[in-house]
């Protein structure tokens, strides 16, 4: 069976089908090759008018990358670190190539959406969210990093909810998905069959492409129903993630004995120390173009992929699934600035 599936009509549509549905359909390398070099030929088609980003069964869209292939560089082998990095570079340039595609491709974020399959769907040019969407960056839960472009999209929510998300590895409903800009449009699920029927049987050779899809998409588009948590916890957010360390963040913590604060402080310290620093460090740093975020988890990619505890933070909850990580650096004290700035040097 086929991990991807493409398809195209003469009405002009083009649909990517991501079917490892038993997987959530997490991605592969054998995945993201194939899927960027069908968006570099469907970009220069002009028989292709629009496409569609979905996948296969019913638990979601994508789970994000396949990290029990990239566990296997733990030896640290050449061709299994080489593997690691071809993955990284294909999944970052095809990230890449979906934010700057120029025909419009909206997303199905229908389920669980994480990790790459956040980074997959963000450049997307319309991208709908139901009530059984799951989004989450979780990165930090296995010692590594929210990486797909996060510094450069979590930067764009308000205030320091980028900061929040990415520390805490924090799962959205739909509400909260739309007020970090994380999708376009709310749609309930059982509108969407109906909504792929029209797209896929309008003809986009006929008419403004931008102002017919925005009609479709507003005659199915509802309100979440419920709110969002993250509005209301805006200004706890910005009052203790505005600080430039972890410890700071921590010690502000402290201070509040509310039951946000102590339970946000509870969840940071069990990640990894290493990957709290690296993480700030890479949301400060983090304020440029999506290339250059992109550019910058390529090289942090390949350190994590030399770092012993992402690792055992893989190995606590994929593998032996014992939630009990052993990490080398078990405290924040135990992480340098220095040792920090180690992971943004190319290798």
């Amino acid at each position: 069976m086929a991990e991807v599936l493409f398809s195209t009509s003469e009405n002009g549509v083009a649909t990517i089908t991501l079917n490892q549905p038993k997987a959530i359909n997490a991605l592969t390398y054998d995945m993201l090759l194939p899927i960027r070099e069908k968006l570099l030929e469907w970009d220069e088609n002009n028989a292709i008018r629009i496409v569609i980003l979905k996948g296969a069964g019913s638990k979601g869209f994508c789970a994000g990358g396949d990290i029990k292939t990239l566990y296997q560089a733990r030896e640290q082998h050449q061709d299994a670190l080489q593997a690691a990095e071809q993955f990284f570079a294909v999944e970052y340039k095809t990230d890449q190539l979906i934010a700057a595609f120029s025909k419009p491709i909206i997303a199905f974020l229908d389920g669980v959406i994480m990790g790459g399959g956040v980074g997959l769907s963000y450049g997307a040019s319309h991208r709908i969210v139901t009530e059984r969407t799951k989004w989450a960056m979780p990165e930090m839960n296995i010692g590594f990093f929210p990486d797909v472009g996060a510094a450069y999209f979590l930067n764009k929510a308000p205030g320091y909810i980028g900061r929040y998300l990415a520390l805490t590895a924090m799962t959205l409903r739909a509400a909260d998905v739309l007020y970090i800009n994380g999708a376009d449009a709310f749609i309930p699920s059982e509108r969407l069959p109906d909504l792929l029927n029209q797209l896929e049987t309008t003809n986009w050779h006929t008419g403004n492409t931008e102002d017919i899809l925005q009609q479709h998409l507003d005659s199915y588009t509802d309100h979440p129903g419920t709110e969002g948590k993250l509005a209301d916890l805006q200004t706890q957010i910005d009052q203790h993630f505005s600080y430039d360390t972890v410890e700071a963040i921590v010690d502000s913590l402290t201070t509040d004995t509310s039951e946000f604060a102590v339970k946000t402080k509870e969840m940071l310290l069990t990640k990894s120390p290493v990957s709290l620093k690296v993480t700030l460090e890479q949301l400060i740093r983090g304020k440029g173009t999506l290339a250059a975020c992109l550019q910058t988890d390529y090289i942090l990619a390949k350190h994590f992929m030399r770092h012993d505890d992402f690792f055992e933070g893989v190995r606590s909850v994929l593998i032996d699934k014992d939630q009990n990580p052993q990490y080398k650096y078990k405290q924040l004290a135990d992480v340098s600035d220095a040792f920090v700035d180690t992971f943004f040097k190319e290798l």
